[in-house]
């Protein structure tokens, strides 16, 4: 510690860290190229087909897809067998 350590501003680590975080998670966003409401439109979508089917969480798939100037959101739902459930 110096005679004149008092005159240096402190940096706030909370901020910082708090900055960088906000940075890795644009570049995530970005890298990913879809929006943040997919996972959460993903859940919901499987709540509402379980109440009439059973199906199992990898049986929903959302996906955002380019298709030329426009964006096209892609829902896959692989249901169960009826005839294997019923035997």
């Amino acid at each position: 510690m110096g005679l004149f350590d008092f005159l240096k501003t402190k940096k706030n680590t909370a901020s910082i860290a708090k900055e960088r975080l906000r940075i890795i998670v644009a570049q995530e966003r970005s890298s990913r190229g879809a929006p943040d409401y997919l996972p959460m439109l993903q859940r919901e979508l499987l709540e509402v087909i379980r109440k009439y089917v059973s199906v199992d969480a990898e049986a929903v798939k959302v996906d955002l897809v380019k298709d030329g100037a426009h964006d096209v959101l892609d829902i896959s739902v692989s249901l169960p067998d009826e005839r294997a459930s019923t035997a």
